[in-house]
């Protein structure tokens, strides 16, 4: 062992009140509020994140808008705008809970340092003064961002403290309560720098560990593998550990597939929201406004393609477009600066280029690197966009995610919608926010922090609710031990049988069985490959494929501790796979054309699928368990 450098871990237990783990903005959210609320109770609270908190996260390269800012909006109508773009169905209380308070946390941005763009006259006067932002769209405000998960994260720290904070370290393991097997009771993960394993215990926690990226074989290839649109870290360790605790999950069905500029998967909402740009095909036609008609077909879309069509439905147009031979499609920016810089003056057009480079520089880098390499001017010629590899997510323009408990102040709202404690999962103690929650897509950035705020002030009520409560975790230190360094042990075991290091009979590098994961879910489970498409017959060899998977995954080795990480990673990509594949196979239609198709049910049917889809999984018996919830909608 000491040759790799490994030697006996050292453990290190703890007992919390309560634990958040992770580091994103509904991390940052949670960690600012919870203090206002625990003070004085001598609750103790500790945040436990993989990364850094300063550039951890999706908003870890910075942002150049915040895309959910009510202001002068109705709070209701951000409803309805969300309830669109995800074909009807969404919990309209948590949705709503989110718009009646986000402004006051991007109030709190722009006071902790966020520069937040203003119209002219209004350059001096905060938001919270009534400043008028620059929108680039009904929702969308811009900001000067590559500073905003810094600033937000500062902000953060400062109110937990120093001391209730450790990070590099990644949690992989929930365990339930030994006397409550529907009670979470404590973590277990270890250091990514050291050879340190920890184990928590605690009465609540936040799950807040990001969505679920390249889980599907992604578009980049080569050394480019590790661009992506969604942050490469994001490895569904939200999704995996809740449902391995029994938590129910919501949605899973649902993906986000973005349309991006080609390989550098820049961001294109700036582009045709602020520089009022257009979308052509090879031909140089403006395709939506010619071919935007498919959408109206109600047999197959219903009555979702009749207005402003959802982001899946813009997709679906974009991919009809390239299927009929009409390819490649290109954001026109020439025409777009060109027509914005008519009546400015030559300084005014240079204010404008650097606008249009920092809207990457923000955020994307990368696509700044792509332009350059390839000799690309935008302001002299179109950029190529594709849509990606689909994500797994809850904050962005997806809803996959776990079933919550809801606010109890809304009119109309089911009553077993809401169990106790605004926040928490089916299990008792288990929280979570921001890609986390299910069925409550849109909330990006600023709504993730507020859902975490949230879920704070739920938390702490729930804490002293249950303060003279024990945690009894169902798991012995040992063997949690022995789990979590399974795959080094392997390793150590197998190391010698071969001359090369990497091919071995004995074990499978975290690479090569992340490569197989990415090719199951992308050829089976509609990938880029099939053009998004599957059907039945399907997802039942790719239920096959992953059950293989899991018992192989169970021979992964970690020659080091980052291969640690990407073991570890590896585990929870594949339930997260797992449950995105039966909640596809159990919805029988194509809810969201565009994102993916049911080739078997290649239609939307409201009749019988306007519907959540739930699920539990038994992690003892590896099953899962779908199920139809009705969908009740809250705002006219």
């Amino acid at each position: 062992m000491a040759e790799y450098g490994f030697g006996n871990p050292e453990v290190i237990e703890e007992e919390v009140d309560i634990l958040i783990i992770g580091g994103g903005m509904a991390a940052c959210g949670a960690a600012f509020e919870i203090m206002r609320w625990a003070e004085g109770t001598g609750l103790k609270i500790k945040l436990v994140d993989k990364a850094a908190m300063d550039r951890s996260g999706a908003v870890a390269q910075g942002l150049s808008a915040i895309n959910t800012y009510c202001g002068e909006n109705d709070p209701a109508d951000y409803v309805r705008y969300v309830r669109n773009d995800l074909m009807g169905i969404i919990r309209e209380d948590l949705v709503y809970d989110v718009g009646r308070h986000v402004d006051d946390s991007v109030h709190h941005f722009e006071e902790w340092g966020l520069p937040v763009w203003k119209q002219p006259g209004d350059e001096g006067k905060k938001l919270a003064e009534g400043g008028k932002p620059v929108r680039s769209g009904k929702w969308q405000i811009m900001i000067n961002g590559e500073s905003y998960k810094w600033i937000v994260a500062e902000a953060a720290k400062k109110a937990l403290g120093l001391e209730n904070i450790r990070e590099h370290v990644f949690i992989v393991r929930l365990v339930n309560d030994k006397n409550d097997p529907k009670r979470v009771a404590g973590a277990a993960g270890f250091s990514v720098r050291e050879h340190k394993l920890y184990v928590y215990k605690f009465k609540a926690c936040l799950l807040v560990c990001g969505g679920a990226v390249n889980v599907f074989r992604p578009r980049s290839v080569g050394e480019g593998m590790g661009r992506a649109w969604y942050p490469v870290w994001n490895a569904g360790s939200t999704y995996a550990m809740a449902a391995e605790t029994g938590a129910e999950l919501t949605m899973m069905e649902n993906r986000f597939v973005p349309a991006r500029f080609k390989d550098g998967y820049g961001p294109v909402g700036a582009w045709f929201l602020l520089f009022k740009a257009k979308a052509k095909n090879g031909y140089g036609e403006d395709y939506g406004a010619k071919n935007g008609h498919i959408i109206k077909d109600e047999k197959r879309f219903g009555k979702y393609g009749q207005g402003t069509p959802g982001t899946c439905l813009r997709n679906h147009i974009m991919m009809e477009e390239i299927k009929a031979g009409r390819g490649p499609i290109f954001i026109d920016t020439p025409e777009a600066l060109g027509s914005l810089a008519k009546n400015m003056t030559p300084k005014e057009v240079n204010h404008l280029l650097a606008e249009a480079w920092e809207d990457f520089l923000d955020m994307t880098i990368g696509q700044c690197g792509i332009w350059a390499g390839e000799n690309i001017e935008p302001e002299k010629v179109p950029s190529e966009i594709m849509p990606t590899e689909p994500y797994l997510l809850g904050s962005h323009a997806g809803c996959a995610g776990i079933w919550v408990s809801g606010p109890t102040d809304l009119p109309g709202v089911p009553k077993e919608w809401s169990w106790g404690y605004r926040s928490m999962t089916t299990v008792k103690g288990l929280f979570t926010a921001g890609d986390g929650v299910g069925a409550s897509g849109h909330k990006f950035s600023s709504g993730s922090f507020t859902e975490g705020r949230i879920a704070a002030k739920g938390m702490v009520k729930f804490a002293l609710d249950n303060k003279d409560w024990k945690p009894d975790m169902a798991r012995t230190k040992e063997e949690l031990i022995e789990e979590i360094y399974r795959p080094v042990k392997t390793f150590l075991e197998h190391k010698n049988y071969t001359t090369a290091i990497d091919v071995n009979p004995h074990y499978i590098t975290p690479k090569m069985l992340q490569l197989r994961l990415q090719k199951i879910m992308d050829e089976y489970v509609a990938g880029v490959s099939t053009y998004y498409q599957t059907n039945g017959k399907m997802l039942e060899v790719a239920e096959n494929k992953l059950q293989m998977l899991k018992e192989d995954s169970l021979k992964m080795r970690a020659k080091d501790l980052h291969e640690l990480l990407r073991a570890w990673e590896n585990y929870h990509r594949i339930i997260a796979a797992e449950a995105h594949m039966q909640h596809i196979k159990f919805r029988e239609e194509t809810r969201y054309p565009g994102y993916y198709y049911r080739m078997d049910h290649n239609f939307l049917d409201d009749t019988n699928w306007k519907v959540f889809v739930n699920s539990t999984y038994d992690r003892n018996t590896g099953k899962w368990e779908c199920k139809k919830v009705p969908y009740v909608q809250i705002i006219k």
